[in-house]
């Protein structure tokens, strides 16, 4: 079952951002590792909370909840199969919209062990 992994926003001034969402959640994100892509995110909790600059690719536009699942590929003939499309797909993430249009992300999980 999917479960909330990541809710990612979008900025036009990554340091006014970071200020932001650092004090409010009362933690500092931190710059991600490059496997995870360019940006910032919190490491604490179970649903983590990012910061990416704002671009013209699929998903840098808009702020978009992660979807973690185990197989991304069944996943997204889910997504398809209720209804919904893949805007962007890929093997690690893919950026998705619901049937009623609202855009959303699934990421695959990490492998264990």
């Amino acid at each position: 079952m999917p479960r909330p992994s990541l809710i990612e926003f979008p900025a036009d001034d990554t340091e006014r951002a970071l200020r932001f969402w650092g004090g409010l959640l009362g933690e500092e994100l931190d710059p991600r590792v490059q496997e995870e892509g360019e940006g910032w995110q919190t490491r604490a909790g179970s649903t983590a909370v990012g910061v990416h600059e704002r671009g013209r690719g699929p998903g840098d536009s808009f702020s978009l909840p992660y979807f973690e699942v185990a197989d991304i590929a069944t996943a997204l003939t889910q997504v398809t199969t209720l209804g919904g499309s893949v805007v962007h797909p890929g093997e690690r993430w893919a950026i998705c919209k619901d049937s009623e249009g609202s855009p959303f992300a699934l990421a695959a999980a990490a492998p264990s062990g």
